[in-house]
């Protein structure tokens, strides 16, 4: 079961926006992101433009920031459930590697995907050091199946924009969560909720359908 994290588990903005407030270039970043959203720049113009910001702060502090992560109510709940119900819930996102390593710890997801920064000596040297863009994402999550030993089609995604819509493709049940028109289309069904239980009902199919 993949979950996408800005604006799915973090909602209205995206972790990148968020920690960029801190950086100091969030109006840049969130205008670069609206960019990404209607096809205006790829994933690799945004990612280079943020990246430059995090030259020369610590990874220790990053993390101290992530502790004010907003976060969409319901995530430990879904985790928990997802697991009790036999489905492994992973996170499928273009966020940071640094956030995607912090929510697989704290709630338990079993895994995460996502591009990386360049680090030397404890640092973010303003580089990246490995691209990731909604193909990759999709690819991840097909690969995380195939090591599970799962059909895509047994498998769900929620989430919620254009990095989104390749992965909604390729799975057996595409949950749209506070989504964009673009995302709504592309999927099974689509939830408007300020909580993520509320895709529950939906993931359901995909627990009959794997006993």
């Amino acid at each position: 079961m993949f979950f996408d994290v800005d604006g799915t588990l973090v909602p209205g903005t995206s972790s990148s926006v968020f920690l960029a407030g801190f950086l100091g270039h969030r109006d840049e970043l969130a205008e670069a992101e609206d960019g990404y959203a209607s096809g205006a720049l790829d994933n690799r113009q945004v990612s280079e433009l943020d990246a430059a910001g995090w030259a020369d702060v610590s990874e220790e502090q990053v993390l101290g920031w992530l502790d004010g992560l907003p976060l969409v109510s319901g995530i430990s709940e879904t985790v928990a459930w997802c697991w009790s119900n036999g489905l492994v819930p992973v996170l499928a996102t273009l966020a940071w590697s640094p956030v995607g390593g912090y929510l697989a710890d704290r709630f338990g997801f079993h895994s995460f995907s996502g591009p990386q920064l360049e680090t030397a000596g404890g640092r973010f040297t303003g580089r990246v050091a490995r691209h990731f863009d909604e193909y990759d994402k999709r690819d991840f999550a097909l690969t995380q199946a195939r090591e599970l030993g799962m059909d895509p089609l047994s498998c769900g995604a929620v989430g919620d924009s254009r990095s989104d819509l390749p992965l909604f493709a390729s799975v057996g049940v595409a949950v749209a969560f506070n989504a964009s028109k673009h995302a709504r289309v592309a999927a099974t069904v689509a939830v408007e909720d300020d909580d993520l239980r509320g895709v529950l009902p939906h993931l359901s199919r995909l627990v009959t359908a794997t006993r």
